[in-house]
């Protein structure tokens, strides 16, 4: 199977998913008219994406394989270079480069229309989005925090308006099984999507949870790149709405 070729994709509005086994278009009216496609969890793999180009391209972390400055720098000519209106990005755990750096030294190295979102919002055609790299404690990667106050308090930070959340690791529940059957996923990120209801949320973080789902008012994307043996084998999602 070509992945290059293929695109997880959908046509949606904010209050309608299809199943996950259901991959025609579907069309409807909305206020907004917006094609995201999400990727994730890439590794130092992103040449091999064949991108659609569209509005806006958001990638929910560990763009790297082992963390560098010179993973970054290479990661971020590739992405300024991708056909899309906006660029969003947030790290994860393997992204040790954001975790040990100060912004301000960050600042330099992100060109001027990519948005880099580390416990930060921004707003993009009328969507306010927030993005946060932490993750539950997990063999000491970045932006690990520890179960309790430590990780509450970043996902207390996320504002209450938030439309499209971007997270590197997924809620409690949702997309978040390894192969081990073990849900790997954060109870408090799920408590606080709850109470929320963005209109997406986007992850990655555990690779065998590639896939859609809708629950509520909330559209769950984990978006990973490659599966559990770190193979690039998962299509984009391209959400258009």
């Amino acid at each position: 199977m070509n992945f290059n070729k293929m695109i997880y994709h959908y046509s949606v509005s904010f209050h309608f998913l299809p199943s996950k086994k259901n991959l025609e278009k579907r069309h409807f009216k909305t206020t907004q008219n917006m094609t995201l496609t999400l990727i994730s969890d890439t590794h130092f793999q992103h040449e091999k994406l064949d991108l659609p180009g569209g509005d806006m391209l958001v990638h929910a972390g560990d763009l790297c394989k082992y963390g560098t400055e010179d993973e970054v720098i290479i990661f971020l000519e590739w992405f300024e270079k991708q056909a899309y209106t906006h660029k969003i990005f947030i790290a994860g755990n393997h992204d040790w480069f954001f975790e040990i750096y100060d912004n301000p030294y960050i600042d330099k190295i992100i060109p001027p229309t990519i948005h880099y979102l580390n416990d930060l919002g921004v707003e993009i055609e009328g969507f306010k989005i927030w993005g946060s790299p932490v993750q539950p404690a997990f063999c000491d990667w970045a932006f690990n925090r520890k179960k309790g106050a430590e990780i509450n308090k970043h996902w207390e930070l996320i504002p209450k308006d938030t439309d499209i959340l971007i997270t590197h690791g997924p809620p409690f529940g949702i997309l978040d099984q390894t192969d081990s059957n073990y849900n790997a996923g954060c109870e408090m990120l799920l408590k606080k999507v709850n109470q929320i209801k963005p209109k997406i949320h986007v992850f990655g973080h555990i690779h065998e949870g590639y896939g859609m789902i809708e629950k509520g008012k909330t559209i769950f994307a984990n978006a990973s790149s490659v599966n559990s043996n770190y193979q690039m084998v998962n299509a984009p999602i391209v959400l258009n709405f």
